[in-house]
């Protein structure tokens, strides 16, 4: 009787170990080809993202990792996600049993991807130099490192290397010894980021041999081990972005004790519990692995930047202490804005005050609310107020916890300043391209989205004047129209196009930011309809919309290598095109869009290293999948109307963190049916192509019957 009890816990275990939605990630997805994602140990939204930086540099490893790479040269702490520039790999460490060269050429050793393991919250890897075994795992503010070296030594080394970070220069730095187990120390940098100051405390798990260092300010120090054959010898690894002893103070509330496995697990459950915000079946293992590795890339970042205590670094580079809320950083909004902030709504509305107080004291410390904001530094990178809409959008949907006023403060303060261009905006009404201000559609386009949203909050609290304002100028984007060419152009002080004899829609120029005309005339999200209405009938429009995935994808010889995932000239690989897609729903052809966007699905996300056709962009290549597949698209910028597409989920289960769930659902769902015969919400069917917020945080059911022929009624 005790062995059949036996073998009934063995196959429960296992039936639960078989259930782990992590099993269903491969970190190493987007890897390869231009996807730039993260590859190492961490928990979601960890501020420490440890794992491998490689020898090789370039545009591909801006995360420090490309799955073509061959050698490393250190396991650092932290690394960014997805991002089209280079920065962190901060405080690395390499163990060897030899004396190296102390340069980024002499620390590298060749590695195998059969000898490396990449999990939620783990990475291992063989160095082919010694043959040691490299372990790590983290929690949110500590990485733990294990050793394991073949071979007895007197002098096993550990190198803490402050020099080769991902793309930024070491300015100022400092290691010293606590004690015979203990260094601290700091670093500064600039590079994508002006002035990045991280503070760490290393403690090992032996004692420290020998201390080889020249001094203090050394970008590269020793630590020397005694060792026996086959031992290890771990390393945890504290991080602080206000000072050595909060460091110390992260280490011993977070991670006290040294079993590695028993962090590995935690790391790997809490990678669990955060996946399980959605619980979505397939038909396919292939499509789970998609779906599940996305979500678990979106939920990289925003990235906690606090102390256990609550202390961080402010935007004005002061220390603020025991901070009420969460405070975050990595926020690539320029991407982010359009898929992952809305279906942060959906699945981290735990969250959402975190983040919508860190962006408000984002703007109470730098006078404006963040563009692309980094480690407590603005870096300005892209174009556009792309927090405005996540904001917007957050107050709209009745987010707790957020002072209207204030939200409504920040975002008008931002949108009335004359950095960037928005003088030009408040003078012209558009950004002007012969005022020697570049990328002027790209920027009026995305200041005119969002000011339609700043229009929308204004109205909800009663500020009409500035609605109407924000509103009209909103509305610009019409004057922008060339009726001739079908596209948007840039306009002159004057309100004239420039002129151009050889104007080629397909071909990037210095109006555009990552694009071209083709794609950037889809960029009034706020307004489709008023959009359609500019082209002389509807069906010129839904002319010009099918002619975008049919035309020649010559991009011109200035082409920015960001446009990529091409179909015709849609670009699925860059954000701008990612809601166009879903136009049809608005001119009466939902089936174009299903067939579309299937299309996408199928094509351009695979589960392998090459698995994305564009920069990951801190999660929103990944988030326009999850919400694909989920049938759903906020075309919108803010306010939460979900356009509706063609679902790959056999059903998806959003636990809305209330006791409430909203569950999607296809029937007859395979790749022959990709076309909506009818959609039913909560058992009555719909009659339009999309739903709202409201209908889905109020819980429910969400039913798509599929078929194999468009449904044109």
């Amino acid at each position: 009787m005790k062995k059949i009890l036996f073998s009934l816990s063995l196959l429960c275990s296992a039936a639960v170990f078989a259930e782990r939605l992590t099993d269903y990630v491969d970190p190493l997805i987007g890897s390869g080809d231009h996807g730039h994602v993260f590859v190492g140990a961490n928990v979601p939204q960890g501020m420490v993202n440890v794992g491998p930086t490689q020898l090789e540099t370039g545009w591909d490893w801006c995360s420090g990792y490309h799955y073509s790479g061959k050698q490393i040269v250190g396991f650092a702490q932290m690394h960014l996600s997805g991002t089209g520039c280079s920065d962190l790999g901060d405080v690395a460490l390499m163990p060897s049993l030899q004396e190296l060269e102390l340069t980024r050429q002499g620390l590298a050793t060749p590695f195998s991807h059969d000898k490396e393991v990449v999990r939620p919250g783990y990475y291992s890897v063989l160095l082919e130099r010694d043959k040691i075994l490299c372990e790590m795992t983290a929690t949110q503010r500590v990485a733990l490192h294990r050793y394991t070296f073949p071979r007895g030594s007197n002098n096993a080394r550990i190198i803490i290397d402050l020099e080769n970070a991902v793309g930024d220069t070491r300015t100022e730095s400092r290691i010293y010894k606590l004690d015979d187990f203990t260094l601290a120390g700091y670093r500064v940098s600039h590079g994508w980021t002006a002035r990045q100051q991280l503070y760490f405390v290393i403690q090992f798990s032996k004692p420290i041999h020998n201390w080889l260092s020249a001094g203090l300010t050394e970008g590269i120090v020793q630590a020397t081990f005694e060792v026996g054959a086959g031992e290890t010898v771990m390393a945890k690894v504290a991080l602080s972005p206000t000072n050595e002893m909060n460091a110390r103070l992260n280490m011993a509330v977070e991670m006290p004790g040294w079993d590695f496995e028993a962090v590995r697990q935690q790391a790997l459950q809490a990678w669990d519990d955060e996946l399980a915000r959605v619980k979505a079946s397939f038909r396919t293992d292939r499509d789970r692995r998609i779906f599940y590795t996305a979500l678990y890339h979106l939920l990289y970042a925003p990235v906690v930047w606090n102390d256990v205590n609550g202390d961080y670094m402010g935007s004005d580079g002061r220390i603020r202490h025991a901070a009420p809320f969460q405070n975050y950083t990595i926020w690539s909004l320029w991407d982010t804005y359009r898929a992952a902030h809305p279906l942060f709504t959906l699945i981290l509305r735990d969250k959402l005050p975190d983040l919508a107080q860190t962006m408000l004291h984002i703007y109470q410390e730098q006078g404006e609310l963040p563009v692309w904001h980094l480690m407590s530094n603005e870096t300005y990178c892209m174009v556009g107020c792309p927090a405005v809409p996540v904001l917007a959008d957050m107050v709209l949907k009745g987010v707790g916890g957020i002072d209207k006023q204030l939200a409504f403060q920040a975002m008008k303060a931002s949108l009335m300043k004359d950095n960037r261009s928005l003088d030009k905006m408040k003078r012209y009404g558009w950004v002007t391209w012969d005022t020697g201000d570049g990328e002027a559609v790209a920027k009026s386009l995305e200041y005119f989205l969002a000011d339609w949203s700043a229009a929308q909050v204004a109205g909800l609290i009663g500020e009409r004047e500035d609605s109407a304002y924000f509103y009209n100028r909103s509305m610009n984007y019409k004057r922008m129209f060339d009726p001739e060419k079908q596209c948007i152009r840039a306009l002159s002080t004057e309100g004239k196009f420039r002129v151009e004899p050889s104007f080629n829609p397909g071909h990037q120029t210095v109006d555009y930011t990552e694009g071209n005309p083709w794609q950037y005339t889809w960029l009034v999200p706020h307004d489709v309809m008023g959009l359609v209405n500019c082209f002389p009938t509807k069906q010129d429009f839904i002319n010009r919309l099918d002619a975008l995935f049919e035309a020649d994808g010559d991009l011109g010889k200035n082409a920015n290598p960001d446009i990529s995932g091409l179909i015709g000239q849609y670009a699925h690989g860059n954000e701008p095109s990612h809601h166009t897609l879903y136009l049809y729903n608005y001119v009466g052809q939902p089936w174009k869009t299903q067939q579309r966007v299937r299309q996408v699905m199928s094509e351009l996300y695979t589960d392998q290293p090459a698995g994305l056709c564009g920069n990951e962009d801190v999660g929103q290549m990944s988030a326009w999948y999850l919400l694909s597949a989920m049938g759903l698209y906020q075309v919108e910028p803010c306010g939460g109307r979900y356009q509706l597409g063609s679902p790959v989920v056999e059903e998806a289960v959003i636990d809305l963190q209330d006791g409430k769930t909203f569950t999607i659902r296809s029937h007859g769902n395979s790749d022959k049916n990709i076309y909506v015969r009818e959609v039913r919400l909560n058992g009555k069917r719909l009659s339009q192509n999309y739903i709202l917020h409201s209908d889905i945080v109020a819980g429910g059911t969400l039913d798509f019957y599929m078929t194999s022929k468009p449904n044109k009624k």
